[in-house]
């Protein structure tokens, strides 16, 4: 079936043949669907498009909550064994009056072990958030077994005191020369720690006065 639009006068579109009629309402109808897209669907699929999006990141976000909230007795638990390890670790470090009494059993180890000192200088005591940290330089003169059984007997302490930038040379006679930096450990008190507290804001807002 042909059809010419051309000769088809919309004012007597009754008298129109079936098939052009049919055409027309297609074509009608695809205007009409195009504009209601364009002009109301398109803005609401996108806004609920959104709406989906947001859903799922409620969920998500509620997901992750359940779980914290299920999760919650293991994390206090987790926590109170934290500040107990933190608790006995803090036990192994002296009180400002107890680092005379560990400097001397740093000595006494090794004078125990035969060996001779032939420095033993503590130097200025370095702060920290909420520790303090003494160096000692050493240098002692023994055997290889004696400087050994020394470093052992420190890490035996019950206090904390590590050995860094341990140098060992041999001497002539066989015996050896070790130089060491022995630092030793304290927790500050009360006051020292807010001393550093506010030590840290003024340096804060000093800083932020220079910009």
């Amino acid at each position: 079936m042909n059809l010419d639009l051309n000769n088809l006068d919309l004012k007597t579109i009754a008298d129109w043949p079936l098939g052009a009629k049919l055409v027309t309402l297609g074509l009608l109808f695809l205007l009409i669907t195009g504009a209601g897209w364009w002009f109301d669907w398109k803005s609401s699929l996108d806004t609920l498009e959104a709406g989906q999006r947001k859903e799922q990141e409620l969920r998500a976000t509620f997901v992750t909550k359940k779980g914290q909230a299920i999760n919650l007795p293991a994390y206090e638990q987790q926590f109170k064994d934290i500040e107990q390890a933190f608790g006995a670790l803090l036990k192994q470090l002296p009180n400002r009056q107890e680092m005379d009494a560990l400097i001397t059993d740093v000595n006494q180890a090794g004078l125990g072990r035969g060996l001779q000192f032939e420095l033993f200088r503590p130097e200025g005591e370095v702060k920290s958030e909420f520790y303090a940290v003494t160096p000692i330089k050493i240098k002692v003169t023994g055997g290889y077994h004696d400087m050994a059984a020394f470093t052992s007997d420190v890490a035996k302490l019950s206090r904390i005191v590590t050995l860094h930038d341990i140098s060992i040379t041999p001497e002539k006679d066989g015996s050896l020369i070790m130089e060491s930096t022995a630092k030793t450990y304290r927790y500050l008190d009360e006051d020292e720690v807010a001393a550093q507290q506010q030590a840290k804001k003024k340096e804060k807002t000093s800083k932020g006065g220079k910009k």
